[in-house]
């Protein structure tokens, strides 16, 4: 056993009681991200060529890359499952033509679950 425990557990509770907490009160504080923060999946539609790699490549398969024109169209619809996915960024970097990036937005929770399937 150790000697004084009551002593060492009292000094060190009284040394924290004046410490500035660890967390911030989120939403009243202030939100501070870093800025390669992995945040919602951002997609530009006018680089993609509808290669799937980044469908492929996903680990979760949160990302899904349909067909909905013609083969001369070749126009696709792209969907994001928030609840898949796991913000690895690896779609983002297998993506060759870098249409595929994360944002800064954080708060992506919802009461309803159809809500978590966003068209990119």
């Amino acid at each position: 056993m150790i000697k004084n425990a009551p002593g060492i557990i009292t000094n060190m509770a009284v040394k924290h009681l004046f410490k500035k907490p660890a967390t911030i009160s989120y939403p009243r504080g202030e939100l501070h991200i870093v800025d390669n923060y992995r945040g919602k999946l951002s997609y530009d539609p006018t680089e993609c060529n509808g290669c799937r790699i980044c469908m492929r490549y996903c680990p979760s398969g949160a990302i899904k890359v349909v067909n909905v024109g013609t083969k001369e169209e070749k126009e696709i619809e792209v969907s994001l499952e928030i609840s898949r996915c796991i913000f690895c960024c690896q779609c983002v970097d297998s993506c060759p033509r870098n249409c595929l990036s994360y944002t800064q937005e954080i708060d992506l929770s919802t009461m309803n679950k159809d809500d978590l399937t966003v068209q990119l």
